[in-house]
């Protein structure tokens, strides 16, 4: 049996009507492995060894069937297989885009949709998400950008009501329109001011880092999210990072 506790993870065995918990303490940088003496004693009818059973679920999981099926033929084994789970949401927010050229570090609207993929079972803290972000124009910027990502997520705190998660950029594809404005000066101080409109596309591995919440709220979790806050595969312009979003997303 399994449970987390404040942010952390706590394993119990269950033989008969005792149950006990399984630890493993850390002292002088090495850990005890208290949970295999516990295990020993329990299963002190079998030749099954628990030299090699580590303190994670799937471990307990295979040393346990391994037992149970010693011990009792008729015992079903557990399935240890993948099990994904998958959400669906959409946001709102803000950014400057300081990974494109914006003089005057105008603040932009965006909105998108991520699509989320889960293991519940052996991978609880990591999931894949796929996402649509659009970063809108507006009077004093004309710049626009839809852009098709593929993010990891890892949630080093985890709870039933929230989890905070490092959001990595791994891979995007980027659709930018552009307007350019361009003043030149001829020799008889005429000044002539022409827009160039640029458009087009491009892969990137941007290598970009953000920090979120996922929190528990009906058949889903409320998220909010600071995105894009360093880059280590792309270059900024400079500025102070300001992109933020707060959306909702649903169970599937």
């Amino acid at each position: 049996m399994w449970n987390s506790i404040d942010g952390e993870f706590r394993y119990f065995s269950k033989k008969g009507n005792e149950i006990r918990e399984l630890k493993n303490t850390r002292q002088d940088r090495s850990y005890q492995e208290e949970y295999k003496e516990v295990l020993r004693s329990q299963t002190s009818d079998s030749s099954i060894s628990v030299d090699g059973v580590k303190l994670t679920l799937k471990s307990l999981k295979d040393f346990f069937n391994s037992y149970n099926s010693a011990m009792d033929p008729s015992y079903r084994v557990v399935d240890n297989a993948i099990q994904l789970k998958t959400r669906l949401g959409a946001f709102i927010g803000l950014s400057n885009s300081i990974y494109t050229q914006n003089p005057e570090n105008t603040t932009l609207p965006t909105a998108g949709i991520d699509f989320e993929i889960l293991e519940k079972d052996q991978l609880i803290r990591h999931s894949l998400v796929f996402q649509f972000k659009q970063t809108f124009e507006n009077s004093s910027y004309k710049y626009s950008l839809s852009q098709f990502s593929l993010n990891h997520r890892f949630k080093f705190v985890k709870s039933e009501t929230f989890d905070v998660f490092i959001n990595t950029k791994i891979a995007a594809y980027n659709h930018v329109n552009r307007e350019v404005v361009k003043t030149e000066t001829d020799q008889n101080n005429n000044t002539t001011t022409t827009i160039d409109k640029i458009s087009g596309g491009s892969f990137q591995a941007p290598l970009t880092f953000g920090l979120g919440v996922d929190y528990a709220l009906g058949n889903g979790y409320l998220t909010l999210s600071y995105n894009d806050i360093v880059g280590l595969g792309i270059d900024s312009n400079g500025e102070f990072p300001v992109d933020f979003s707060i959306g909702y997303k649903f169970n599937l």
